[in-house]
């Protein structure tokens, strides 16, 4: 990464899956969202790879099956329209080796819809339980406006309480900028 730039909290998060995702890989994206993420792990597993993405609106999911369709990766995604805190029931147990989430709301979508904490903390616990020994979770914390305070709060007090002999959590909050934000946070699963 050049120093120089001016770096999204996104394009931290996608180094860190670069260097650890590998061909052949199994990823979720747990807010599939306008597809940016669900296209970008396909690319890093590879055609003996597989990414399983989750939203819950359906213009998110028709979002991200066009953006895969007109990029040929259709055959190693599935894109599912139910909640991210459900996923355990679409993989097993230590199969997954990085999940990533960017909780707020839909880009361009309806800001009354939105992650809420009760299901995002649901969703990271299933998360954790899905991740290989080896495995990481991303997560961006997109709040602000009159939606999402509650949500960052929640989630900062919940992921300290993660047992430290299983779990490092990194949060790499950006503390020059202004207008809330988002916080990108690594869960590395191992010691």
């Amino acid at each position: 990464m050049d120093p120089r730039k001016h770096f999204s909290a996104l394009q931290i998060i996608h180094h860190v899956l670069e260097l650890h995702i590998q061909p052949g890989d199994r990823c979720i994206d747990a807010t599939a969202g306008r597809g940016k993420d669900t296209l970008f792990l396909a690319k890093l597993v590879g055609e003996t790879g597989h990414v399983t993405a989750f939203d819950i609106q359906q213009g998110a999911i028709d979002s991200t099956m066009a953006l895969l369709h007109d990029n040929g990766m259709d055959s190693r995604t599935s894109v599912i329209l139910d909640s991210h805190a459900h996923m355990e029931n679409y993989a097993e147990a230590g199969t997954i080796s990085a999940i990533t989430f960017n909780f707020g709301w839909l880009p361009g979508g309806d800001h009354n819809v939105f992650t809420r904490p009760d299901s995002s903390i649901a969703a990271i616990e299933a998360g954790l339980r899905l991740l290989k020994d080896d495995g990481i979770m991303t997560l961006i914390l997109y709040y602000g406006r009159e939606t999402g305070f509650a949500e960052r709060d929640a989630l900062l007090e919940y992921l300290p309480t993660l047992n430290s002999d299983l779990y490092t959590v990194v949060e790499m909050p950006f503390v020059n900028r202004q207008n809330c934000p988002p916080i990108p946070i690594v869960i590395f699963k191992g010691r």
